[in-house]
């Protein structure tokens, strides 16, 4: 009885990870019209998004793949002395971020101060993977305790 418990824990948390695994989630919103996005940034979930439903701009369309590689945080000048801070999916090669961080040519007037870019969920908000770690570590310790 004990094994077939243990067996069913590490099943779950291998379903769980195998769920979230096929695409990337990131944060996606902008500053301006919303100051949860800002610098001091406010996670909430209707701001996360499943990149693999958005579709790279069409400005780099032809330089990069249309799958998100990664997600991205870039502040941007827009109005001098009032940087916004954009938070969505970043298309493009995440050791070379100069295709998929460019601006849109079409907004010539607008000067990018920053574009980070990284490949874990969510890492484009100041989320944790801590709490996550923490539950699978919990799930295994209870899985040696029942074995």
């Amino acid at each position: 009885m004990v094994s077939c418990v243990k067996n069913l824990l590490v099943l779950t948390i291998l379903a769980a990870l195998a769920c979230t695994g096929y695409a990337i989630h990131c944060y996606q919103c902008e500053s301006l019209s919303n100051p949860k996005c800002g610098e001091k940034f406010e996670a909430d979930s209707s701001f996360l998004l499943d990149c693999s439903r958005v579709a790279p701009p069409r400005f780099i369309l032809n330089i990069v793949g249309r799958n998100a590689t990664g997600c991205m945080k870039k502040t941007i000048d827009g109005i001098p002395g009032h940087p916004q801070i954009l938070r969505s999916c970043f298309f493009g090669d995440v050791r070379n971020t100069q295709s998929g961080c460019e601006n849109d040519p079409t907004m010539p007037n607008i000067k990018q101060l920053s574009c980070d870019v990284c490949n874990k969920d969510g890492c484009n908000g100041s989320a944790s993977l801590a709490p996550i770690a923490g539950a699978i570590v919990l799930f295994f310790g209870v899985a040696r305790l029942l074995a």
